[in-house]
């Protein structure tokens, strides 16, 4: 769908520029024209390389300029508002995943609640045209209620996470009330897609097959309950966040909270059978992963699953690419980046 390009004469920063989405984003801003200030600590949650890697595909813009730093340095944040004087920021940096917040839950504060805070003290300083942040599809912890809409009651969060994603809503929906600022929150669910993140499942069961060890499936083997998913990919991720900074809310209080998901949930099994499947098409031989079936971890839930209609109205789109679309591309990326054979 046709839609009106981002004003290339604003400055837009990008928090989490080297991560998955950030990443995407920056690029395609910047393929626009557009001035990109991407911040990132860079730190060592996964592979720092792949980290690297995507900051060397930013480089070569002239329009981008890269900050190494955290946001719970409210100094740096506070030098960086001064400084660039930024029209849009889109916070996407933040201490990501499920079970890594049950063992390190310091970082979660540190980076989820300090460093959005001072996000919305520097939005609040240093006036902006729009904030866009990232939320999750965690908040609706273990609805039993799909499609999840955005407003579904949202107080039950099951890891520390999802709470922290959670009080990000609630700190930005006070600071527009407060200071007027238009914000926009952002519930993504399951993010892929080439240059993805290492700890998220497809990329772990393809580094586990590569390896020649099994993968871990934590669905206790019950193939008819299974875990579903809303798989959303990686170029919709960006048409969805690219439309919504370009539509700051308007209301009296001027904050919204969309979903960006695939509005088509999957078997976690299908999954795993598609992923097999564009392995072997990229390597040109047939791939079968070895399953170990373990129980449901704390802080999973049982199913995602989006309704987009918000988001629809809002702006004019739906996430659409297929699961097997989507893997296709990410197994083909996989195999070329890190120069893996197939098995002999």
């Amino acid at each position: 769908m046709n839609y009106k390009p981002l004003d290339s004469n604003k400055v837009y920063l990008i928090t989490g520029a080297a991560g998955f989405i950030g990443y995407f984003l920056s690029r395609k801003l910047l393929e626009q024209g557009c001035q990109v200030i991407g911040v990132d600590n860079l730190n060592d949650y996964y592979d720092v390389n792949l980290k690297y890697a995507r900051l060397e595909q930013l480089k070569p813009y002239e329009k981008f300029t890269f900050i190494k730093g955290d946001i719970s340095d409210k100094t740096m944040i506070t030098r960086v508002f001064e400084e660039y004087k930024p029209n849009v920021v889109v916070n996407l940096a933040a201490q990501a995943g499920v079970r890594y917040s049950i063992e390190n839950p310091d970082v979660y504060i540190q980076s989820n609640i300090i460093g959005f805070f001072n996000i919305l003290e520097a939005c609040r300083h240093h006036p902006v045209e729009h904030l866009v942040y990232a939320s999750s599809s965690s908040v609706y912890g273990s609805n039993k209620k799909v499609p999840f809409e955005e407003t579904d009651f949202v107080d039950h969060p099951v890891s520390l996470y999802a709470s922290t994603k959670k009080s990000n809503e609630l700190m930005a929906h006070t600071y527009s009330h407060l200071y007027n600022i238009p914000a926009t929150g952002l519930r993504f669910f399951t993010v892929y897609g080439p240059m993805g993140r290492p700890d998220m499942a497809y990329f772990g069961f393809t580094d586990k097959y590569f390896a020649g060890e099994p993968i871990k499936i934590f669905n206790n083997g019950d193939f008819e309950n299974d875990l579903y998913r809303d798989f959303t990919y990686i170029d919709d991720i960006i048409e969805g966040i690219e439309r919504i900074i370009g539509k700051p809310p308007a209301d009296s209080v001027p904050h919204s909270v969309y979903n960006i998901g695939n509005n088509n949930p999957e078997k976690l099994m299908v999954f795993i059978e598609t992923l097999e499947r564009v392995i072997s098409n990229t390597l040109g031989q047939k791939v079968v992963f070895k399953k170990i079936f373990e129980p449901i971890k704390p802080g999973d839930v049982p199913a995602t699953y989006a309704s987009t209609d918000f988001l629809q109205q809002a702006v004019g789109f739906k996430p659409a690419t297929l699961i097997e679309e989507g893997l296709q591309k990410f197994a083909n990326w996989y195999v070329k980046y890190y120069g893996v054979k197939g098995k002999h």
